[in-house]
């Protein structure tokens, strides 16, 4: 029974203290809680906080964002090591907002992954189609390509080391809805694809990005 894992990403939002205000009232709402594991991800300015408010319960905390390089002249990049010395276990790569804004590459997604497992970080690997993607009819294609290009590239025994987020961009902020049927079938597409990248490993487990208001439908899906 793969174990579920609830990953909140902050994105480009609060600050220290808010950060600090959050798990005040967040700690005493999942103190207990044994049905999943929680992963925060705060912005880099706001890990040590996140980390130090955390201590003592089962919350991990998550880097956004990683480079595939341990160091170097990288102006404004954070590199494993640096995430997993303030105290992250996790890290979110390939990011719709990564893939688009940014440009990150399938190619990127991979080396990324690698040095983040190199550095005892567990990489949550984002993977989705867009909504012109979906429209025209493209979603299994795309989403072949970014495992291929991407946890695809990786060995057996780091591949089981990752969990894998399907993340419909189509579905992100638009008012369309992304059915668990439909996140059901994205799942199965990419554990075909890992069954045939590395029939050696199990799969690793496969979540869903949504809206807080889609949530308790999905679960109960």
């Amino acid at each position: 029974m793969r174990r579920r894992v609830i990953a909140g990403n902050w994105k480009m939002y609060k600050t220290l203290a808010d950060t600090r205000a959050f798990f005040s009232s967040f700690l005493p709402l999942v103190t207990g809680a044994k049905h999943c594991d929680i992963v925060v991800a705060p912005p880099f300015t706001a890990i040590s906080a996140a980390v130090e408010a955390a201590k003592g319960s089962s919350i991990a905390i998550a880097g956004q964002n990683v480079s595939w390089s341990k160091e170097g002249a990288f102006t404004g990049e954070v590199s494993a090591p640096m995430l997993a010395e303030a105290g992250c276990r996790y890290v979110i790569i390939g990011h719709s907002e990564r893939r688009q804004l940014f440009r990150e590459t399938d190619d990127n997604v991979a080396k990324k992954s690698l040095m983040a497992l190199e550095s005892g970080l567990t990489p949550i690997v984002c993977l989705g189609e867009t909504q012109e993607d979906r429209d025209a009819g493209l979603t299994k294609q795309v989403l072949s390509r970014q495992f291929n290009g991407g946890p695809g590239a990786l060995t057996p025994e780091e591949f089981s080391r990752i969990l894998i987020a399907y993340e419909p961009v189509w579905a992100i902020g638009t008012g369309r809805t992304a059915t668990p049927e439909i996140a059901a079938e994205a799942h199965r597409l990419l554990r075909r694809c890992a069954g045939r990248s590395s029939p050696s490993a199990m799969p690793p487990p496969s979540g869903f990005s949504m809206a807080a208001a889609s949530s308790l439908t999905i679960f109960r899906g």
